[in-house]
């Protein structure tokens, strides 16, 4: 879109102001509210931020300023907010784009691709919780009557949230969103929401554009919408399932093969795509699954409906849900990832993982098509994801090629601003502790 075409857009929509957008590191959206008036000067200088003031910029008090520039083909209206439109911008300091910008580091990913004449495209499938606060400040379900022990595809669940979900699903449609259904999850109170795939810068955009209009139209109407892995200990916590394929000028998936002698629709390519990403599960779960409550959700064993639905073990499948990369025919489902993570970061680690495993030809091994939830996953010789986010770390710190590949210290940072975090969690004393040991001894 030109300059031109966009203010146009602007007025003929009555728009009067557009949020200039980008995430931090952990990949929540931070704006400024700049007049229309103004367009031009975030396009060609930016809008300006104390990067030391936005979480892991590697940036002082004394650095020079963020600057951040927008990406006129990502302008679209904010249907929740009249009045107002959002364009996803590119970090930029010293007139360079910034190293430390999250989506930038996917950019340069994307840009490894092209010299090889792919394009990623993903389908990203985010789970939510519809929640809200008594007067007194208790946090329970939106709807009170969603109690049943297996509530998943539950008619009821889903009608007596139907006012959110139209006003949500309305607004992302507004903007060209395909959305092709809407389901109640396996948690009370839990929702999915699928749409139609794209290229991986896309649908990282999109996915940050989500949570904001979910969060904001919870919001409106009294409620709260949290993307949170796991805020209820007895139910299934909230993923972010990414579905991959690789397309070129030749194919529209060169991840698909007929042929494939293990029955999943796979060529030779999509298989050592598929080991790079097995090969570094441990350190790409610090992207995936990057709080301290994603560990909550990625364990070994059961809930109140019988499974978490995420997996802990690493392998792959076919049609099984119970692996950590489930292969339904010619793409790759990843299901490690949860609500709480960053787009730019992981998608730009599975592009780094898998050509790692494309490179190297990688082979994963043999397909499991059994309930690895109800298997003694050491008896079968299988390794387990970390369990905690700390372990996760020292996995990614561990992993060289992941470092190198993404480039110029982002993974250093990452790791920088998530040690803080396990530290503040190790050092708070939690209601459970105190209910367990106050006159334990």
């Amino acid at each position: 879109m030109e300059l031109k075409e966009a203010q146009k857009f602007l007025k003929e929509n009555d728009v009067k102001f557009v949020m200039a957008q980008f995430v931090d590191i952990h990949g929540t959206a931070k704006t400024k509210v700049v007049p229309t008036s103004h367009l031009e000067d975030i396009v060609t200088d930016g809008a300006g931020f104390a990067g030391a003031a936005i979480w892991g910029m590697n940036q002082e008090p004394h650095s020079p300023d963020y600057m951040a520039r927008a990406a006129l083909s990502t302008l679209c209206l904010m249907p929740w907010m009249p009045g107002f439109a959002r364009v996803v911008c590119v970090g930029h300091v010293n007139d360079e784009p910034y190293h430390y910008d999250s989506r930038y580091t996917l950019m340069r990913q994307i840009e490894v691709l092209k010299k090889r004449g792919w394009t990623m495209n993903t389908g990203i499938e985010p789970e939510m919780n519809l929640l809200k606060r008594d007067p007194d400040g208790t946090l329970k379900q939106a709807d009170e009557t969603d109690t049943l022990q297996k509530p998943c595809y539950d008619y009821k669940g889903l009608a007596r949230s139907s006012a959110f979900i139209e006003k949500f699903v309305g607004s992302l449609q507004q903007v060209g969103f395909d959305v092709y259904q809407v389901d109640h999850e396996d948690a009370n109170g839990q929702f999915e929401i699928n749409y139609t795939y794209s290229d991986c810068l896309t649908s990282a955009d999109r996915h940050v554009f989500v949570r904001m209009a979910a969060s904001e139209i919870a919001h409106q109407m009294g409620l709260i919408c949290t993307f949170m892995p796991k805020y209820d200990s007895k139910r299934t916590g909230s993923g972010m399932h990414l579905h991959i394929s690789m397309s070129s000028a030749e194919s529209n998936n060169i991840f698909h093969d007929d042929s494939d002698a293990r029955g999943l629709g796979l060529s030779r390519t999509g298989y050592h795509f598929l080991g790079g990403i097995m090969k570094h599960a441990k350190a790409l779960c610090a992207l995936a699954a990057p709080t301290v409550n994603s560990y909550k959700r990625l364990i070994v064993g059961t809930t109140l409906s019988g499974a978490t639905w995420a997996p802990a073990i690493i392998a792959y499948g076919g049609n099984n849900r119970s692996t950590l990369v489930r292969c339904p025919y010619g793409r790759l489902e990843f299901r490690m990832a949860d609500g709480g993570c960053n787009p730019y970061l992981l998608t730009a680690g599975l592009i780094a993982a898998g050509l790692d495993g494309v490179d190297k030809e990688i082979d994963p091994g043999d397909p499991y098509h059994v309930n690895l939830f109800a298997c003694d996953f050491k008896e079968m010789g299988l390794d387990i994801l970390p369990q905690s986010l700390d372990r996760a770390l020292d996995e990614l710190e561990a992993d060289k090629v992941l470092a190198e590949r993404m480039g110029e210290g982002i993974i250093e940072e990452f790791i920088k601003v998530k040690r803080q975090e396990w530290q503040d969690y190790m050092r708070h004393v939690s209601d459970w502790e105190v209910d367990r040991y106050l006159e334990f001894f």
